[in-house]
């Protein structure tokens, strides 16, 4: 069982690379929005009920998967760096899949705010997050955030074995999948 896990800040193409390594793989595809746009309608993610429901379907997917005979899973997320429940929850999102003999592979994307800006009106992006789709709220969002969060590491900071950093401003999606596929042997 592997685990793949994209992170990085908004719009950075996370769910894009996690669709074109999915076509190249037997991993399948999970990204964060799946679960937001699953519980917005009734419940948005921003309060305290949207989000334990997402962290509920979150977990017993994790789990399911896990204890299956599936090959793997790519997970995408947004990590606040400077928040300690956001490694906490990346720790504990390991243990699921480690608990289970699996390998978690940790794929952080980074790419200039002016590329960012450019793929968040993407018609993929639009097209699977449709909470996305106001694009004045989630080009501010995305803005706001970065003065708010620190979403991308620091060198060194990440001290996994299996563990990747990516500038992507200048690759397209399809080339990061392929070496994230190359160097983590997939």
């Amino acid at each position: 069982m592997k685990l793949v896990l994209i992170f990085g800040p908004q719009a950075v193409g996370k769910m894009t690379v996690g669709h074109e390594l999915e076509k190249i793989t037997d991993l399948k595809l999970f990204h964060n929005h799946m679960t937001i746009d699953l519980v917005n309608p009734f419940f948005n993610y921003g309060t305290k009920e949207g989000k334990r429901l997402v962290s509920l379907f979150r977990r017993e997917i994790f789990e399911a998967v896990a204890k299956s005979d599936l090959y793997g899973l790519i997970f995408t997320y947004v990590w606040a760096f400077d928040l300690q429940e956001d490694w906490d929850y990346v720790e504990s999102l390991s243990r699921i899949f480690e608990s289970k003999g699996g390998t978690v592979y940790f794929v952080e994307l980074e790419a200039e705010l002016s590329e960012r800006l450019v793929r968040n009106k993407s018609p993929h992006r639009l097209e699977h997050k449709p909470s996305k789709r106001n694009i004045t709220w989630s080009e501010n969002d995305l803005v706001k955030s970065m003065d708010q969060y620190r979403l991308n590491s620091f060198e060194g900071e990440i001290k996994k074995e299996n563990y990747m950093r990516i500038n992507n401003t200048k690759m397209s999606a399809e080339d990061v999948a392929k070496k994230i596929k190359e160097i983590f042997e997939l």
